[in-house]
């Protein structure tokens, strides 16, 4: 056994404790509670998660974008979109759907400083690759303005808009996505600066747009109203699971179910922003979502339209059953 087929091993390893753990503590190993993760696993196949967090990154990660990439496979999953805050994930895709044939692995750009912020020639570039790996470009994120503005933070950031106006270069971009029919994301950007983007994309031809985790807060923080607003203007809204476990995870869920449905299903996604070091697997915690949603009086229709047809419109892929 060489080592990279030990290190694999030792991975399968502590993704099987992991799920014990988790399944335990969600009660589903207990006598009497398997029915939750037989739902788990039946409603998760066939699936599409465009926010996975994966390494090699700046920080720690609970797997890597090819683990990431197996893991979903073997769950049963359709797609996956890999993300990083600071570098093309492209390239990742690439290796990950070597490593797991069947799965469609998608990557991207996030328009942070170290790609240059509104760079039309990151996204240009990113289209260049070879088996056209990359389908998102998310406005900045780590280094948003707003997100800098309201941390109260001294360090540079990357600008969208000035004086109520979107700058050039971030139309340049919005040309470049146009251009290529390519999905954008809002990123953290604020409730209104993501409205304006919106309009713009709109505006030049851009199909395939999203709301990042639409009513996180700070960004963007978005009313009922400025999701509804964003629906009508043709944008998904994207409503990121997460864990499950605690009461205030449970909060959460509430409030994310009471805001899609004043939205409207048809009109979100679900995705898992997954792959923190310490927290559930994106495959599995996806997975509790779905089972949460439904528990919450979501039919299995609505959330094949938020897990299944929603996100696979958003990327350009052919619809499915």
């Amino acid at each position: 056994m060489n080592v990279r087929e030990r290190r694999r091993g030792r991975l399968a390893a502590g993704i099987g404790v992991v799920l014990v753990a988790v399944f335990s503590a969600r009660g589903y190993a207990r006598p009497g509670q398997q029915a939750d993760a037989d739902e788990a696993a039946r409603l998760v196949r066939g699936t599409i998660d465009i926010h996975v967090h994966s390494g090699p990154d700046t920080v720690e990660r609970a797997l890597d974008g090819i683990d990431a990439a197996k893991f979903a496979r073997a769950k049963g999953m359709r797609a996956i979109v890999l993300k990083n805050h600071l570098d093309p994930t492209g390239q990742m895709a690439v290796l990950a759907r070597k490593e797991a044939p069947g799965l469609e692995v998608y990557g991207g750009v996030d328009l942070n400083l170290p790609v240059g912020g509104m760079n039309p020639a990151a996204v240009e570039h990113m289209t260049e690759l070879l088996g056209s790996p990359g389908r998102m470009v998310w406005m900045s994120t780590n280094d948003a303005e707003f997100v800098v503005r309201t941390a109260k933070s001294n360090r540079p950031f990357v600008s969208v808009a000035r004086d109520g106006a979107l700058l050039p270069e971030t139309k340049a971009v919005i040309a470049v996505i146009a251009k290529h029919g390519l999905a954008m994301a809002t990123g953290h950007t604020s409730a209104l600066e993501a409205l304006m983007l919106i309009r713009e994309a709109r505006a030049q031809g851009v199909n395939h747009i999203v709301v990042t985790h639409a009513i996180n807060m700070p960004a963007p923080g978005m009313s009922i109203a400025q999701m509804k607003e964003a629906a009508s203007l043709g944008a998904f809204l994207e409503f990121t699971g997460g864990p499950s476990t605690s009461p205030a995870d449970q909060a959460k869920l509430d409030r994310f179910a009471a805001a899609i449905r004043q939205v409207g299903p048809q009109f979100c996604i679900l995705s898992s922003d997954l792959g923190q070091k310490g927290s559930i697997l994106p495959a599995d915690g996806f997975a509790a979502t779905l089972v949460e949603l439904k528990k919450r009086g979501f039919s299995e229709d609505e959330l094949a339209a938020m897990s299944r047809r929603n996100p696979a419109q958003l990327l350009g892929l052919p619809a499915q059953p």
